[in-house]
């Protein structure tokens, strides 16, 4: 029993997984991340259009980079929290 309760304190203990993604080498890794992938995702979505001289669809350029930037950042936290709740 009194093991079950020290691995409740320790859980209690640990940041909480949105104060990770907020941490600093977390939001820099994921900020390359998103870089990256949302320019490869813009080329690929609305290349044609940008080639073109076209308007471009912001609505859509934004959440390409939005979107690999919350997969990366929320992937980080999650195994830096679970790598601190290691025993």
């Amino acid at each position: 029993m009194h093991r079950r309760n020290s691995a409740a304190a320790q859980i209690t203990q640990s940041p909480s997984l949105l104060r990770l993604a907020c941490e600093r080498p977390i939001v820099l890794a994921a900020l390359k991340v998103a870089l990256v992938v949302g320019t490869v995702l813009n080329l690929v979505n609305q290349g044609a259009a940008l080639f073109a001289g076209e308007a471009l669809n912001i609505p859509q350029l934004l959440m390409n980079y939005i979107v690999p930037y919350c997969v990366s950042s929320y992937s980080a936290a999650k195994n830096e929290l679970r790598q601190r709740n290691r025993p």
